[in-house]
């Protein structure tokens, strides 16, 4: 008989790796993506103090207002965007990337872009 391999058990296990290495400070806090079936969350996290600094996603009101009629992934880069926007106002410039265990294309490329392009580094 065939097992099905669980792909978010395999997701959790290359996420629990990478942060093993990496970890957001309060000068570079940690930006961090969840990507669900119809949704994609992002997070600034300062990982010293245990806090959310800020966050977007596709379910806030002002994100689904500029989304409407858009595909994912370009929905993607405008909460990739928000969540730069709302970084550049905190004055936080460097942040370090968790993908959250998910391949660094599509969606989570697409919010790193967007990212980029309202002005954090990487």
């Amino acid at each position: 008989m065939i097992n099905k391999i669980d792909k978010n058990k395999e997701r959790l296990r290359r996420h629990t790796r990478v942060r093993k290495k990496i970890s957001g400070t309060s000068e570079t806090p940690r930006m961090s993506v969840f990507r669900s079936l119809n949704h994609i969350y992002v997070q600034i996290i300062d990982d010293t103090k245990g806090v959310t600094l800020c966050s977007a996603s596709t379910m806030e009101k002002d994100v689904k207002a500029k989304i409407g009629g858009m595909n994912k992934t370009d929905a993607a880069k405008v909460v990739g965007q928000v969540v730069g926007e709302k970084a550049k106002a905190l004055k936080i410039e460097n942040v370090v990337f968790d993908r959250g265990g998910y391949l660094y294309t599509g969606r989570v490329q697409a919010v790193a872009d967007g990212a980029r392009e309202a002005g954090l580094k990487f």
